[in-house]
């Protein structure tokens, strides 16, 4: 008997126009749309052209207008601060309409950028919904960026406003921004006429005359701005994802289909309504933060939180449920390794015991492969559903999910579940065939995406075809590798670039790391190919224990080299892994396999830009010499 995610899904794939347009009729627009798709230019779709909307209006303006002016917008938690601070959202849509008319004395008009580098504080929700309301184009770049990646986006976005804040704060260090944006405005060549700076009292940077505007004053002086009319296919935002040139790709979206979808994601997706309490533990900067702290829960009227600080050490591991519990959240949205740095500290959960949880009812999980182990634990440990889900800064919501909303599949560990409705996801071989069930291949979506998505790259179209189209015609190239069973359950394995090929067998690192992450000692853990002279690649793992593991290591490695053999088999010539303190990771949680596997290799490379901390690359490559790599190599 079909269920209602079925049926949702079949009409999303046979109907897109008859579907998109039912759901557009939950926003507000100005002026109805003369056609939901407009396929009149391939590649380059269209949604919803000819209509006229506002995002600020749909996200603010909307709910007051219909009674929720009084109920809370916006909570800011921020424990490195020991601050809590609510907005109704009569309040936010106040200090947002003053904002934007800070920037209309500035001359900031429809079209013009607007670059955002900022802390995780209530400033940067109202910076970017000022944008949004008077159709100016906001571009976040994640807050204590460096000066000259910073550099490289304020050239490409050529912003006519940069609106930061004097520091930061990780953990108990603060991190002054501005010495960074100023460094970075002196690399750019396209230098904007005026920034706007928010003082923390934790730092006090240094005004630019002429140029710095302290925030206050600005607002002091400015009058509030109404809502701007904007086309649908105008751009909202431009978030700049690394690209393999080291030129970031400026990935565009625009107002109209973001609105639509991602209004609609928050009840079929996440399973919540008007006035739930929503929270996403991301930061402002990855586009988890633009979706789903700032855009989609305010779209549905949800309270949404803002939260400053760190899954442990602000104070400790048990954060996490402290807000869950403080703030009444019915769903959560994180990335695994928040979980594993969760689980490695309190392996038992015992934390969790102080808190009420009675109202929390999901969590959902992305941004990286969500290993079973850690998924399990958190299972056991909240007694609630543990979804993995499927998505990337490109699509600016989830490819795959168990989409709460419409129906609860049985998980399957390993599996983000099932395309969402709107995704036509099939795996290909190199040539561009559709495999079989079962088989691994490159994950790919048929043309058009639906609404919600990258139209292109910002001032880019031939970049936006060669990074995502031309490789598989018809089809959005994911890079991500993997295959679907014969109950449409997708795996997501691994980058397509993490696929090794051991004396010729394709395999996949993710499979590899699914295996270490079940040892009951590993908190986290890594398989990357190295390079080997008679297989052409072979495995290798690195493992971060538990606190309080006193076992002796190479007992732990033997055990878990046996569990490959046991469970992939000898195939994988899976002989090596070592223990290793932590993992170098991007400031979002994600591993930074393909530096790890250049340090081991001996090739050269340049410190990410987004790494966590750059001097763990000292210790990796002390751990890989350890194990015959790297400097062994030389």
């Amino acid at each position: 008997m079909a269920n209602l995610y079925d049926e949702t899904y079949e009409r999303s794939i046979k109907d897109p126009e008859g579907f998109w347009g039912e759901v557009a009729e939950d926003c507000h627009w100005y002026k109805k749309w003369d056609k939901v798709l407009d396929d009149s230019n391939k590649p380059f779709y269209k949604w919803f052209v000819g209509g006229q909307i506002n995002t600020c209006y749909n996200a603010l303006d909307y709910h007051i207008e219909n009674g929720l002016g009084n109920q809370d917008a916006l909570i800011y938690d921020s424990p490195v601060t020991d601050t809590l601070r609510k907005y109704t959202y009569t309040e936010l849509r106040d200090e947002v309409a003053k904002f934007a008319g800070a920037l209309v004395d500035q001359g900031v008009k429809k079209g013009d950028r607007v670059i955002i580098y900022m802390p995780m504080i209530p400033e940067a929700v109202i910076s970017m919904l000022g944008c949004a309301r008077i159709g100016a184009i906001h571009s976040v770049v994640f807050g204590g960026f460096a000066a000259k990646e910073l550099a490289t986006r304020i050239d490409d976005a050529k912003p006519k406003v940069i609106v930061s804040a004097s520091c930061g704060i990780e953990v108990k260090r603060v991190i002054p921004y501005k010495p960074l944006l100023d460094k970075a405005i002196e690399l750019s060549s396209a230098r904007p006429e005026k920034c706007i700076i928010y003082q923390r009292p934790m730092e006090e940077a240094t005004m630019v005359s002429g140029r710095d505007l302290d925030w206050n004053d600005a607002l002091a002086k400015a009058r509030p701005q109404d809502c701007v009319v904007l086309e649908a296919t105008d751009p909202l935002y431009i978030l700049y994802t690394s690209g393999t040139t080291g030129q970031p790709k400026g990935v565009v979206r625009d107002n109209g289909g973001h609105v639509v979808a991602l209004k609609w994601t928050m009840k079929a997706v996440y399973n919540v309504d008007q006035g739930d309490v929503y929270w996403a533990a991301s930061d402002v900067g990855w586009v988890v933060g633009h979706s789903y702290i700032v855009y989609a829960p305010l779209f549905k009227g949800c309270t949404t939180i803002l939260f400053e600080g760190k899954p442990v050490g602000t104070p400790d591991a048990g954060v996490f449920w402290r807000v869950i519990s403080q703030h009444k959240v019915r769903s959560m949205f994180t990335a695994p390794t928040a979980f594993r740095a969760i689980k490695r500290e309190d392996p038992r959960a015992e934390l969790m015991k102080d808190y009420d949880l009675s109202e929390f009812k999901y969590l959902f999980l992305a941004g990286e492969r969500s290993d079973p182990d850690t998924l399990q634990w958190a299972e056991k440990s909240l007694k609630v559903p543990v979804i993995d889900h499927w998505w990337q800064t490109e699509t600016g919501w989830a490819i795959a999910a168990n989409c709460e909303g419409l129906h609860h599949f049985p998980v399957k560990y390993g599996s983000p579940t099932k395309a969402a409705p709107g995704w036509d996801v099939r795996v290909v071989d190199p040539g561009c065939n559709e495999l079989k069930p079962g088989e691994i291949g490159a994950l790919v979506v048929k043309l058009p995406l639906p609404p919600g998505t990258l139209p292109t790259l910002w001032e880019n179209d031939e970049r936006y075809k060669e990074s995502y189209l031309n490789e598989f015609p018809g089809y959005y190239k994911t890079a991500d590798a993997g295959y679907i069973d014969d109950e449409k359950y997708i795996y997501v394995m691994s980058r397509t670039d993490d696929i090794i090929n051991v004396a010729g067998h394709r395999l996949s690192t993710g499979a590899m790391e699914e295996v270490l992450s079940d040892h009951p000692d590993v908190a986290e853990c890594a398989v990357l190919g190295v390079e080997d002279q008679l297989k052409g690649q072979i495995p290798v793992g690195f493992l971060v224990l538990n606190a309080g593991v006193s076992r002796d290591h190479s007992e732990i490695v033997k055990e878990v080299v046996q569990m490959i053999r046991d469970r992939i088999g000898p195939v994988a010539a899976f002989k090596t892994a070592t223990v290793v303190k932590r993992l170098p990771k991007t400031r979002s949680g994600k591993i930074l396999r393909g530096t790890i596997q250049k340090i081991a290799d001996n090739k050269e490379f340049n410190i990410p830009a987004t790494i966590d901390d750059p001097t763990i690359l000292g210790e990796m490559e002390e751990a890989l010499t350890g194990i015959g790599y790297a400097k062994a190599r030389k």
